[in-house]
This record gives C-alpha cells, sequence and structure tokens, in this order.
C-alpha cells in the first residue's frame, strides 16, 4: 500500500472516531418504528448512521452504556415567545422582523429548557397584528445563526378579534388570579369592536397591497420602489412559508381559516383553545395546529375543568396533526409535562410524546431530518432514567447536532451550593 494512501486511511480512521458515538445497551424509543430493548445508535458527524441491536463501535469512536436508561429523540416546543427589549416594534405589521435576531444565546432558560430534554424550540416574535418571522432553533451554546435549523419557520400573525374580556399570558406569574385580572381588564365592546375594525382593515390593507407589489415585481415593473415588508410576505403568498395565527377563540379561529382560503395561503392554527369546537372544520382544511400547555386553567367560567386536559385527545381523534408549545419564555423547560398531562385524559402515550417530536418536525416541515430516530437523521438525542414525561424523570443526557451538550444550569450551581448548608 502507498504511504500517502495508509496516513490517508489512518486519518480517516482516527477523524471518524473522533466525532463517532455508539450508544449501546438502552431502550430505545424511535416515535417513527417499534421501541427496541437493548438497543444501539450509532452517530458519526452529527447523523444518526446506525439504529439497531449489537451495533459494533468503529475504532476511536466513544461508547457510552446506557443499559438500564432509555433514549428518545429531542423534544420540540412549536411555541416559544422570545425575550429581549428589542422584540417588540412599533406598528401593527412588522412581517421583515426576525425573532432570531432578538434571541440571547446565553440567556439562563435556554438552558434550563435544554438540560429537561427540549433540543429546539420555535422563537415567536413579540409584536401586534404581524410581529414577524418566526425561527426554529437548536438549542446548542452557539451564535444566533449558529442556532438556527430554520431561521424564517414562517410568520406570526395574531388574528384580530373583539376581545371584551383579555385571554391571560401563558407567561402569567405563578401567584396571579386569573378571575380576578380578567375582572379588572374588562373592555367596552365598543372599543373592542372599534380595535378589531381597525385591525382588519390593517390586515386586508397590507395583503392586497402586498399581492399587487409581488405581481408588478413577477412581471418585471420598472423603477418599483423596494418594500421590505412585501418583500417579507411574499415567500407566504408564494406557499413557500406558512402563517403561524394566533387564534383562541372559536369565532377567530374561523374567520382565520375563512382568511387563509381567501388568500389562498397555508396556515397553523396557533394556540387555539376552543379548536375542539370547529374540529370538522379544522380537519376539511387540513390545517396542522399547535396548542397551548395543557396545564391551564378553564378559559371561560363555564368550561369543564379539564377542558385543556382533553382537547389534545379530541384533535387526535379527529385524525388532526398537532403538536404542543408552552407559548412562554420560562416555561419551555415544562414541555415534556404539558404533553404528559393529556395522556390520562385520552391521548395515548405515545401521540403524546409524538406531539412534541415528530409531529412538531412534519408541522414544520422538518421531518426529513428531525423529530425520530432514524438513519440519516440528525443525532438530536436524549439520554434519560425512565419517562421523559414523568416529573421525577432525570435527563441523563443530551445530544444536539450529534454533540453531547453541558447540562450544567443556575439552578444546579445553586442546588449543589447550598444543599449542605444548615
Amino acid at each position: 500500500m502507498p504511504v500517502a494512501l495508509f496516513v490517508c486511511l489512518l486519518i480517516g480512521g482516527q477523524l471518524w472516531g473522533q466525532n463517532a458515538y455508539l450508544l449501546r445497551g438502552g431502550t430505545v424509543h424511535t416515535v417513527s418504528g417499534p421501541v427496541i430493548e437493548n438497543g444501539a445508535i450509532l452517530i458519526r458527524n452529527g447523523k444518526i448512521v446506525g439504529v439497531g441491536k449489537d451495533l459494533a463501535a468503529p475504532e476511536g469512536a466513544t461508547v457510552i452504556d446506557t443499559t438500564g436508561q432509555h433514549v428518545y429523540p429531542g423534544m420540540i416546543d412549536s411555541g416559544s415567545m422570545v425575550a429581549g427589549d428589542d422584540a417588540r416594534e412599533i406598528g401593527m405589521v412588522n412581517p421583515q422582523l426576525r425573532a432570531l435576531s432578538a434571541l440571547d444565546p446565553a440567556a439562563e432558560n435556554l438552558e434550563a429548557t435544554r438540560a429537561n430534554g427540549v433540543t429546539g424550540l420555535v422563537a415567536l416574535p413579540d409584536g401586534d397584528l404581524i410581529s414577524g418571522q418566526m425561527a426554529l432553533i437548536h438549542l446548542a451554546d452557539a451564535t444566533n445563526e449558529e442556532m438556527a435549523i430554520l431561521p424564517s419557520a414562517g410568520i406570526h400573525l395574531r388574528f384580530p378579534a373583539i376581545v371584551t374580556r383579555p385571554v391571560p399570558p401563558h407567561e402569567g406569574g405563578d401567584d396571579e388570579e386569573p378571575s380576578t385580572a380578567l375582572d379588572e381588564q374588562t373592555i367596552p365592546y365598543e372599543e373592542a369592536k372599534a380595535r378589531y375594525v381597525v385591525e382588519m382593515d390593517e390586515l386586508n390593507t397590507f395583503f392586497s397591497d402586498a399581492r399587487r407589489y409581488w405581481r408588478a415585481k413577477l412581471a418585471g415593473k420598472k423603477n418599483l420602489a423596494p418594500n421590505r415588508k412585501f418583500d417579507a410576505i411574499i415567500p407566504v403568498l408564494e406557499g413557500k412559508l406558512p402563517l403561524f395565527v394566533s387564534a383562541t377563540r372559536e369565532p377567530e379561529i374561523r374567520e382565520a381559516i375563512a382568511f387563509a382560503d381567501r388568500e389562498k395561503v397555508r396556515i397553523i392554527l396557533a394556540d387555539p383553545y376552543e379548536a375542539y369546537k370547529v374540529l370538522d372544520l379544522i380537519k376539511a382544511h387540513n390545517i396542522p395546529v399547535v396548542l397551548g400547555p395543557t396545564n391551564t386553567l378553564p378559559l371561560n367560567r363555564d368550561d369543564d375543568y379539564d377542558r385543556s386536559f382533553t382537547t389534545p385527545a379530541a384533535l387526535f381523534k379527529a385524525g388532526i396533526k398537532f403538536s404542543i408549545g408552552t407559548f412562554s419564555v420560562t416555561r419551555s423547560r415544562n414541555l415534556p409535562i404539558e404533553a404528559g398531562a393529556a395522556v390520562p385524559f385520552g391521548l395515548p402515550h405515545d401521540e403524546a410524546y409524538k406531539a412534541i417530536t415528530l409531529n412538531a418536525a412534519e408541522i414544520f416541515g422538518i421531518s426529513k431530518r428531525y423529530g425520530s430516530i432514524e438513519e440519516g437523521k440528525v443525532a438530536d438525542l436524549i439520554v434519560t432514567d425512565g419517562d421523559p414525561m414523568e416529573a421525577m424523570t432525570a435527563v441523563k443526557r443530551v445530544f444536539i447536532d450529534g454533540k453531547p451538550v453541558d447540562l450544567e444550569t443556575r439552578q444546579k450551581k445553586l442546588y449543589e451550593k447550598y444543599k449542605e448548608k444548615k
């Protein structure tokens, strides 16, 4: 063998080993297929290159014994808010703004979320009406651009509604009394209706103007003044990006679907609390849904006490593709608990975990690379000592892009600091 070829093969083998991990002995929950007892997963250069039993470890690969543990695909929070003073802009229509630019990669809440097994999330911009472009990101310790799976995963639209009693935000404090807060914030009907009319006019006018601009651009019109807002919405008009439509109650859900039909655009219904009232309509239009957190109080005073807990099962039984989001900056770490809480209320256990993995990936168009444990997919994996949707389960390891992630958090540091003090 020529010396040069030998050296190349030697170096190649060493690099193979440096970028390779074999997780062996644990129970592998593929999500897309059967559970593999005493299974093995081979990772190389960030990708899953082998799944099964009795896989051999390449020379130099790091072997990790997961005997007695469980391996799952990393979780994806389908809706999380962006924290930061520059996330909200003046004006109702800002599709050109990017949530990715407002992220703080060093935020402590991202550390805590990652340590609980959430490897990706959809960051939503904060704002009114059309608030900007969502970003689907990895929770890796990296720069904003390096974290991006999809720098623009869709345009966030808060659909106009006549709201006399504001919907309490999911970001509210733990000590708030929702009923008292709502009573204090009651808005006169005339005022709420006037705001609704203004917002609908703004929305319809913007789409009408944007469509004319798009057609002029396609026609090659000369001296067409560039418009960043119109340019940002063109991928939605082309069907390349979805509108992520926040619509809570039945009337705005119906109106949002009618708007999408009229404008011939794709939508994802976001945080639709009253989706259970229009299941047939949602199914008929084949619209995916991102439900809000399960562990919430009923929105309406006469709702069943378990309304939020039973909605996931209702969507599943209706054959509607859905995932779950926390719609919170600080509570993304609770994502597995939100999914698990729906299981005692009729959602099959496997479907609950699928709602925060493969379903989320399918809804946002990344399921060829993420959401399950399959050969060829990105190695976003978590290793646990039990069911990740159970509160007592501990996440032992996290891999993002095939690399082990440090699970140290501020909370763990404080625990270690004070646990011995009396």
